[in-house]
């Protein structure tokens, strides 16, 4: 009988909370009327205005249009895509990353899984162990793994190569004595009355005043000392014709003689049209005597030939990288310009090629079926490789190195030195050949080929693993093609510090400078703390590790343990 009562009071308390709700909802209704009628003036107006585009928000007219016209022509959709797509962010940043990714040949991998495919093809052959009396079993040789030595970083140019070569010519001087008649005539301009003819009348022919002389005076004034011409006449010109005037009676007749002196430029035309071609010198070659005879007249000249030289430059297409094609083991990473030219001239091809591996190659084996036995009871040795004591090993050796390679001064660890080497591009001599190349015997040798002690030096660290490759930069150009360029290294004192600053800056990322502002910084106390050593490949300097600790050959462990279990049995007699 008490539910009802319970009922009648919640129904009673839903009815208190539903009065205010219902009341909302009516104010609600009447809010979104208002709203509304607010509104109808603007819509109706709206519905009966002409719309206009400048009204509408985001509105490109220009862009419609374009849209439209795509519209009519579809295909034109899939051009103009292709053509905004080389100037997109996000489309370079896809196909750097396309091109930049790791390519490997199948070759490649093929070596790496060939031990794992020979085992797949014959696995009872090592897994194939031996009775329980220890009679039967050997450890088996394992097909050869794909381990390399290490890799180096190869270089070749290509591109146009300058040829430069010199040309020499003679400039002899040539003299030559002209001689030729001349008539002298005498004329003014007063008239005939002093028997001269007008001087006019040698006008336009092959005749030109050569002097004057005083002309008559014509009127005198005073006696004695004081006598003198008040009125002095025209002067009398002297005119000198090439050919006689019949109507006039020459006063002279003379031979003149001319020397005329021009340098013969037939020899050196060749060189000196040549815009490719440079005159370097000049120098004279005849000046004894000075004084010559030609065709009877003396002749006095400080120099009678010269000689000149001159630097003439081609350009020809040419590559260098035929060696390392040839090889085949040699993988190709990338192409640098050497020069700041548009368009480059000069190209470095860049190859990582694998170490020579060494003379012998130690076998590994597996030891399926080792058996141990004691008191009659025998237990098979299960045999797990480890492969984390060298990692464990190259990481505490890594830690020991930071706390010698510490610098206070900069507060850095692992700081390398800057070392450089040159070599002319399609060049003979090479003075950067490093790791992969055999060490020339005797600093002297390639000092006096053209190296510097210091770039020998740097040739020796690096064949020993202790210089990291930075880049290569032109030091020398001509006409925009690079004949000189120098590779910057930075060295270290380990081959372990050398193979941190690799990685390591690959991990932060901290990327080399530019080849010629590198300075090999270290890494800072935060940056070191960054690194994760177990994600780096120490595999270059494993060998120097295990060879250090001379770990016992297994092999040869095995052989005991077998050497044991057949002499328990024959002392047990069993």
């Amino acid at each position: 009988m008490r539910r009802f009562p319970l009922l009648r009071a919640a129904a009673f308390a839903a009815s208190l909370l539903a009065a205010p709700v219902a009341a909302q909802q009516q104010d609600a209704r009447a809010d979104g009327k208002t709203f509304g009628e607010s509104l109808r003036d603007d819509a109706q107006r709206a519905a009966q205005t002409q719309p206009d585009a400048a009204d509408l928000p985001n509105y490109d007219r220009n862009a419609v249009r374009g849209l439209e016209a795509l519209n009519d022509d579809p295909d034109r959709i899939e051009s103009n895509a292709a053509t905004a797509a080389t100037s997109h962010q996000g489309y370079q940043a896809m196909r750097d990353s396309i091109a930049n990714r790791a390519r490997f040949d199948s070759a490649e991998i093929e070596d790496v899984i060939a031990r794992s495919l020979a085992i797949n093809e014959t696995p009872l052959d090592y897994t194939s162990g031996m009775t329980v009396t220890g009679s039967q079993g050997a450890c088996v040789p394992l097909p050869p793994g794909s381990a390399s030595a290490g890799t180096y970083t190869a270089t070749c140019n290509s591109g146009t190569r300058i040829k430069q070569s010199a040309a020499q010519c003679t400039v002899p001087l040539i003299a030559s004595v002209t001689q030729r008649q001349q008539w002298h005539y005498l004329c003014n301009d007063t008239g005939a009355s002093f028997g001269l003819p007008w001087c006019s009348s040698f006008d336009g022919g092959s005749c030109r005043i050569t002097g004057y002389r005083p002309g008559p005076c014509l009127q005198w004034y005073g006696s004695g000392s004081g006598h003198f011409c008040s009125e002095p006449g025209d002067p009398i010109a002297e005119i000198s014709c090439d050919a006689p005037d019949p109507r006039h009676t020459p006063y002279a007749v003379t031979t003149d003689r001319t020397v005329d002196t021009a340098s013969d430029e037939s020899q050196c035309l060749g060189l000196s049209d040549n815009s490719d071609c440079t005159l370097d010198t000049e120098i004279c070659t005849d000046s004894s005597p000075e004084t010559r005879i030609i065709n009877g007249v003396s002749v006095t000249r400080s120099c009678w030939e010269w000689q000149r030289s001159y630097t003439c430059t081609s350009r020809e297409a040419a590559s260098d990288c035929s060696d390392i094609e040839s090889q085949g083991t040699c993988r190709f990473l990338r192409e640098e310009c050497l020069t700041d030219e548009t368009p480059c001239e000069t190209w470095e091809r860049i190859y990582e090629c694998p170490l020579p591996a060494g003379a012998t190659e130690t076998t590994q084996y597996v030891c399926d079926g080792d058996v141990y036995c004691i008191d009659g009871s025998c237990e098979t040795i299960e045999r797990t490789a480890n492969d984390e004591f060298k990692d464990a090993v190259t990481a505490l050796h890594a830690m020991d190195e930071a706390r010698g390679a510490f610098d206070p001064d900069t507060l850095t660890l692992f700081r390398g030195t800057r070392n450089t080497c040159s070599s002319k591009v399609f060049g003979v001599l090479n003075c950067c050949k490093g790791k992969g190349f055999p060490l020339i015997p005797g600093i002297s040798l390639l000092v006096a080929l053209g190296c510097d002690r210091e770039e020998v030096l740097l040739h020796e660290r690096d064949a020993q693993g202790l210089c990291a490759y930075v880049g290569t930069y032109c030091s020398d150009k001509f006409l925009g093609v690079c004949l000189t360029k120098r590779k910057a290294y930075c060295c270290f004192e380990s081959k372990l510090a050398r193979i941190l600053q690799e990685q390591g800056r690959r991990q932060l990322p901290k990327p080399w400078d530019k080849p010629k502002e590198e300075q090999c910084e270290g890494f800072t106390l935060d940056e070191f703390a960054q690194l994760d050593l177990s994600q780096m490949d120490f595999s270059e300097v494993y060998a120097e590790f295990t060879e250090a600790a001379r770990l016992p050959d297994e092999l040869e462990t095995s052989i005991l343990i077998q050497q044991k279990i057949e002499d328990y049995y024959a002392r047990s007699g069993q």
